[in-house]
């Protein structure tokens, strides 16, 4: 077997174990934002508030982005772009992740506002 479908076959595995991990994590996630009495998307002015945003950010992405797109966003497995070099800006990288592009989920039902939030801001730690 050759190096190509070896990591195939274990990004495709990746994936596949994610899914099944979105459905186990949903319901807390979501009565868990309902019960909130602060709003769901922070504005991260300082740079402490960045910093730990990305870090939360970070552990949604390795539940949910790292099958497809590896651990420094480079895989792109199943069409995924690469992160590392992405040029689009935090608005649209929620968007995306909200909405979904092409082949990948749209994670507006499964992620919280905050989460995908977080999220984008790793996203942009990557390209550094």
């Amino acid at each position: 077997m050759n190096r190509f479908m070896y990591t195939f076959i274990l990004g495709l595995l990746l994936a596949i174990a994610s899914c099944g991990e979105k459905s186990k994590s949903t319901t807390p996630q979501s009565t868990a934002s309902t019960t909130s009495t602060t709003p769901e998307v922070k504005t991260s002015t300082s740079t402490a508030d960045k910093t730990q945003s990305s870090k939360k950010g970070k552990l949604v992405y390795k539940q949910y982005c790292f099958a497809c797109h590896g651990a420094d966003g480079k895989m792109g497995v199943g069409g995924a772009k690469d992160l590392s070099v992405s040029k689009i800006p935090k608005e649209e990288i929620i968007n995306q992740v909200t909405n979904g592009k092409g082949m990948m989920t749209p994670y507006k039902d499964i992620l919280s506002k905050e989460q995908i939030d977080a999220v984008a801001d790793y996203i942009q730690e990557l390209r550094k």
